[in-house]
């Protein structure tokens, strides 16, 4: 019996390491969905991040090979065959889903929430976690964390490797049950895909108010 499990993360950087985490572990590209707060702007429409290392190498899947030279740009391939023999990463694309502003994705989560949105359907993304199996009010807080400049972690696994593998998504994860918590307690009722997208300003100020919290 295959499960969907998610976990939200504060940033990509987080949030890649936990995919890289999975990949090792076992669980194939085509089951493992990122999508990604872009509000800031930190990748680019050219297919790179705007942060570079010191060296001026893009290498967003941490495999010591540049992903220009990857071909990392053909994020367009978003979809049950992305990321190629590269990984998941390294087939990151730019994506409009409704409600949540600019978003890098890859996987067959984004595809599903994209289709979703491009038929007319109300809150795409919402619906692509619910049919997943996700329970609504965490859903709600998942697609509302990255549209304040977080990063969603969605994995198809075994059911019977449930724990070994959300220990690894655990590690440095959002506890979504306090998050929730806190944006309720800031008067939000639930994802809005309607609402203003947030600006860099903030999605910078979201993440020093939780980084401050820690």
């Amino acid at each position: 019996m295959t499960i969907t499990i998610s976990r939200l993360y504060d940033d990509y950087a987080t949030a890649s390491r936990a995919v890289q985490e999975l990949e090792a572990a076992g669980v194939p590209h085509g089951d493992i969905s990122l999508v990604a707060s872009n509000a800031d702007n930190w990748y680019s429409d050219n297919g790179s991040t705007r942060r570079t290392a010191r060296d001026g190498k893009i290498d967003r899947d941490r495999d010591g090979t540049d992903d220009r030279a990857e071909g990392a740009a053909a994020g367009a391939g978003i979809g049950a065959t992305v990321g190629g023999a590269a990984g998941l990463l390294a087939g990151l694309g730019l994506l409009a889903i409704p409600g949540l502003g600019p978003v890098v994705a890859a996987g067959w989560l984004a595809s599903t929430a994209a289709v979703a949105a491009a038929g007319g359907a109300t809150g795409g993304i919402i619906g692509a976690l619910s049919q997943s199996g996700i329970g609504e009010d965490d859903a709600h807080v998942y697609a509302e964390g990255v549209r304040r400049g977080g990063t969603l972690v969605t994995a198809r696994i075994p059911d019977a490797d449930r724990a070994r593998f959300e220990t690894i998504l655990n590690r440095s994860a959002v506890n979504v049950r306090d998050r929730g918590t806190a944006y309720r307690k800031a008067g939000w009722k639930g994802f809005d895909p309607s609402a203003k997208a947030y600006t860099p300003d903030e999605v910078r100020k979201e993440r020093a108010l939780y980084r401050s919290a820690a």
